[in-house]
């Protein structure tokens, strides 16, 4: 109980940190928090991350193996799917990619950014994203 109840007061901590122009970098971050072994699953992990996306910037398409939950805590982002329509996605909404689906999430230029909490569980051992063309 104590582990989750500190990652939230790491998280709402950072997100209430002020922000310089230097900080604002003109790549995305993500952040991987946090992984174990599923319980009575051989061979698949739960991963725990963040990604933070300044304005204007995106994390090109990719696919994990496995199913991804996520979060938006802050700022707006664009969703896209191949071989669906984009989902503009605002602090509040959350998202779910299936395995194997090819995504993208960018952060809209002239915005503020976003930042997403996401949950993966994925096949152990492998990447936990891989690009795609």
């Amino acid at each position: 109980m104590l582990k989750p109840l500190l990652t939230l007061v790491i998280l709402a901590g950072t997100l209430a940190m002020p922000v310089s122009a230097d900080d604002t970098a003109s790549t995305p971050t993500r952040t991987i928090w946090d992984r174990h072994d599923q319980s009575g699953v051989p061979g698949k992990e739960i991963v725990i991350g963040t990604a933070v996306l300044p304005p204007g910037t995106a994390i090109g398409y990719h696919t994990h193996a496995g199913d991804e939950s996520g979060y938006v805590v802050k700022g707006s982002l664009i969703l896209k799917t191949r071989g669906q329509p984009d989902q503009t996605l605002y602090a509040g909404d959350h998202f779910f990619n299936v395995r194997g689906a090819v995504h993208s999430l960018t952060a809209p230029a002239g915005g503020e950014g976003g930042t997403a909490v996401s949950t993966w569980i994925v096949d152990k051992g492998v990447p936990l994203a891989t690009p795609v063309p």
